[in-house]
């Protein structure tokens, strides 16, 4: 009797102990289903503007000093051919160094004439429309005023060269004839001069590697700039 009762016990502490088990794994069955919440410091950042930059406008009227990498000139550049330069010194606008020398601008020739024979004296020019900050892989499109240069004037020493002729001729044909000579020669001196004249061109003009100019901005523009 005493042997029946031990094992009647041992069998009810069994199934106690089995329900207890069943029970701890149901409970960890359903913690493990619920979802772990997340912070908000824990998600992903939201995409935000680039730090450490900020945007500064250079105002219409401003003058950007440069000097040419590309040499140009009346007799030798075409229209619409690539210039290059680069700034000679920083720009700053409210103090605040917003283009550093260096930077590369870049244009095209805008007129190429050669010195006429007869009239119209040599012109070159060239207009510089981007700008690209040193250290930096951005370009901008700009407006800047037309710059060149214009040969000077000869009428003076074409003047001299018909006058020289004149006078030589009238002092050959007064050897040759007298006064009637003189005039004659007078004639024919002017007209020899006169065709030196015809036959040769003005002077050129050029604007070389190196040359030292200044542009205008025509129009502000808006440049990003390190903080």
């Amino acid at each position: 009797m005493r042997f029946l009762i031990t094992i009647l016990t041992a069998s009810v502490a069994a199934g106690a102990c089995n329900r207890d088990v069943a029970s701890a794994s149901v409970a960890s069955d359903s913690t493990a289903a619920k979802p772990v919440a997340t912070s908000g410091g824990d998600a992903a950042p939201a995409a935000r503007p680039e730090a450490g930059w900020h945007e500064v406008t250079i105002p219409a009227g401003t003058q950007l000093p440069i000097v040419m990498d590309t040499g140009v000139g009346s007799s030798t550049s075409r229209v619409e051919q690539a210039v290059h330069a680069h700034l000679a010194r920083n720009v700053v606008v409210h103090g605040q160094t917003v283009l550093a020398e260096g930077s590369a601008v870049n244009g095209v020739v805008t007129d190429a004439t050669r010195s006429g024979k007869v009239k119209g004296r040599a012109h070159v020019a060239v207009r510089f429309d981007t700008l690209t900050p040193r250290g930096v892989d951005e370009r901008y499109n700009i407006r800047t005023s037309a710059v060149g240069r214009t040969a000077p004037g000869t009428k003076k020493k074409d003047a001299l060269e018909i006058g020289g002729g004149a006078a030589g001729g009238a002092l050959i044909g007064a050897l040759v004839g007298g006064k009637k000579g003189a005039a004659i020669g007078t004639a024919a001196g002017g007209g020899a001069g006169t065709a030196v004249v015809l036959s040769t061109r003005g002077k050129e003009v050029n604007l070389p590697k190196g040359a030292a100019l200044t542009l205008r901005l025509m129009e502000p523009i808006t440049v990003r700039v390190k903080s």
